[in-house]
């Protein structure tokens, strides 16, 4: 089906408009477009590939404790044309040691001794592990050959501490925790970059391939565990009545309230530990919270109106975290709209587990979110969240070195939903302010560069900028020029054609170009390989014999959309909308002409979500 619907999609005249090399791009993007590996169509190449693994993982806890002891088996296949003489693996805990590098401050409730590797094998052979204390969250290690379709099994005896203080994983108070990032793994090896050894900097996010998960989790059974995947053993974990709401929850439209204060003893109340075993496939990470007395809401949406389809949405909270009681029924709308409206593909994994942390993270199938005594803002959180299921997760977005292939689209959703459930005033003034003004009114060089800059070499304030608000503002501005219904085909096949693989920023501006059938490289060679800013001048309206003709100069440089307002003496009014292409042959002032016999009294340029640098020039 997904061949089926990119041949449709990509069928007719194509305008060749982006073909390699047209667009700025680093050597190695362009090494793997002329070895096939991808096309100039924007869509995997004849000679795509990409490796995978399959994890078994063990882990046992005892809470209060904060120790979680691990044991996993890796089977890694090497699917490229290269014979791996070394393997790199993500160590990320260790961000948590003293001394790892990283760009948040750590409190000293957030440092430990990071993860420590009690064993590691190679195919059975026992193999000694050398930490390197130059970088601690990655680490290479020799290999036996391992040549073209063959795998190797890696396994791993390991430990390490819940961190406090807030963030990503860790500690949410004594006896909650939420693990994250908790076990050994092997990085991307990719067609373009090869080993993907950046290493972690608490910041920039990350890069993962697509594999298979199970995973065991051993614990007293006075707690519950949430996560990842399907769990496989639920009739043994959970209580007969705990099991009943959960399954009622699955067909349900309004939220069913699973474990709550007062009906704790719903969990599985036998005496000794429970093993709770959760499966995955095809996903990129796993992600699981822990709690003996977080309170459990979930309800249901159908996703796919064709089939009936339904998603579970489910809530996991301590009962003071008065926002997060709304958390289920507010999910349920998210994923209902992300489903139906933008990006207007069914939502593609069976559940969301909204679980309360601080860190206002995504995971796939989970998100980390906080509580807050502003409802708005909570509900915002939770649809950004949300919308990163496709962006990075359902698609193997390299958040590493380009963000805003992820949070610049989640922001894009973020703002959509937000005037849906809203209005677009709201909606709009609150993107404004909090994702655009500072960046429009900052007027200097360290928060403006070009929004393709590999987001690994640049810090804040650039980072947040060319990660969030600004390519929300190119995709905003794509939209407006292409209109809903090519912009939607054009997003739609780029998520199919890059479902379950990994795109790099010049294979969504040559898809989008081909299946636009349009030379859209004026645009993303303004938006995405400069660093203009927002900042239209309206020139003196010149009076001329039929009406009058405006001028408006680009001084900032960013293509924008724009409305030229117009009220005249008579008290009528009229809006004149232009999109990007009005930009599209030369940086000259825009020419208006207005044909009228009457009497201009005023003409404002409105910018909307695109904030003015100095809106004091925008109108006469």
């Amino acid at each position: 089906m997904r061949n089926v619907f990119l041949l449709g999609l990509l069928a007719g005249p194509l305008l060749l408009c982006a073909q390699v090399g047209s667009l700025g791009m680093p050597l190695n993007v362009r090494d793997a477009y002329v070895r096939g590996t991808r096309s100039p169509l924007g869509v995997p190449g004849a000679r795509y590939w990409q490796n995978s693994a399959r994890y078994a993982i063990d882990l046992h806890i005892d809470p209060p404790g904060r120790r979680v002891d691990g044991s996993e088996e890796i089977m890694y296949t090497n699917n490229s044309p290269d014979t791996l003489r070394e393997i790199f693996i993500k160590l990320t805990q260790n961000i948590h040691r003293y001394g790892a590098a990283r760009e948040n401050d750590a409190p000293p409730e957030y440092l430990t001794d990071g993860i420590v590797i009690d064993s590691f094998s190679i195919n059975g052979l026992a193999t000694a592990w050398e930490d390197n204390q130059r970088q601690h969250t990655v680490q290479g290690l020799g290999l036996p050959a391992l040549r073209p379709h063959d795998s190797i099994r890696l396994s791993f005896r390991w430990h390490y501490r819940l961190a406090a203080g807030g963030g990503r994983e860790g500690m949410i108070d004594t006896t909650s925790f939420f693990l994250a990032y908790f076990y050994p793994r092997i990085a991307v090896y990719d067609d373009y970059y090869g080993w993907d050894w950046t290493a972690f900097n608490d910041v920039n996010e990350f890069y993962s391939d697509f594999n298979d998960y199970v995973v065991r989790i051993t614990l007293p059974r006075s707690y519950t565990v949430w996560g990842t995947g399907t769990l496989v053993n639920e009739a043994e974990v959970l209580s007969p009545e705990c099991l009943r709401r959960l399954r009622l929850s699955y067909r349900s439209d309004s939220v069913v309230h699973i474990l709550t204060r007062q009906d704790s003893g719903t969990r599985r109340g036998d005496a000794g530990p429970a093993t709770w075993t959760w499966a995955g496939s095809n996903i990129p990470d796993m992600a699981f919270g822990i709690s003996d007395h977080f309170v459990w809401d979930a309800s249901s949406v159908v996703a796919d109106s064709a089939t009936g389809r339904r998603v579970s949405i489910q809530a996991v909270y301590n009962d003071t975290a008065a926002d997060l009681r709304q958390a289920a029924m507010y999910g349920r709308y998210t994923i209902g709209w992300l489903s139906h409206q933008w990006p207007g593909l069914a939502f593609p994994y069976p559940k969301m587990v909204a679980f309360q942390g601080y860190a206002d993270m995504e995971y796939p199938m989970m998100v980390n979110i906080s509580t807050n005594s502003n409802l708005y803002f909570s509900r915002f959180l939770l649809d950004h969240e949300i919308a990163h299921t496709y962006f990075p997760f359902y698609m193997g977005i390299n958040e590493t070195r380009y963000p805003f292939m992820d949070e610049g689209w989640a922001t894009f959703f973020e703002l959509l939903i937000n005037r849906s459930e809203y209005g677009q005033e709201a909606g709009d003034a609150f993107f404004r302010d909090f994702r655009v003004a500072d960046w429009s009114h900052d007027r200097f060089a360290e928060g403006n560069v070009p929004i393709i800059t590999p987001a690994n070499v640049i810090r804040n304030p650039a980072y947040g900028t060319n990660a969030y608000g600004k390519p929300a503002l190119a995709y905003l501005a794509l939209r407006d020029l292409l209109g809903d219904t090519l912009f939607k085909k054009c997003l739609q096949g780029f998520i199919t054609a890059w479902h379950g693989r990994h795109p790099t920023p010049w294979d969504f501006f040559n898809f989008f170009s081909h299946a636009a059938n349009r030379n859209l490289d004026w645009f993303w060679n303004n938006w995405f390989f400069t660093n203009g800013n927002i900042d239209l001048v309206l020139d003196s309206p010149v009076r001329e014999k039929n009406g009058y003709r405006l001028a408006i100069r680009n001084a900032g440089g960013l293509y924008i959309p724009f409305d030229l307002k117009l009220a005249f003496t008579d008290g009528s009014q009229t809006v004149m909308h232009q999109t990007a292409a009005c930009w599209a042959k030369s940086d000259r002032p825009v020419q208006v002409h207005i044909a009228t016999g009457k009497t201009l009294a005023s003409a404002t340029i409105a910018t909307g979500v695109f904030v003015d640098a100095d809106e004091g020039n925008n109108r006469h």
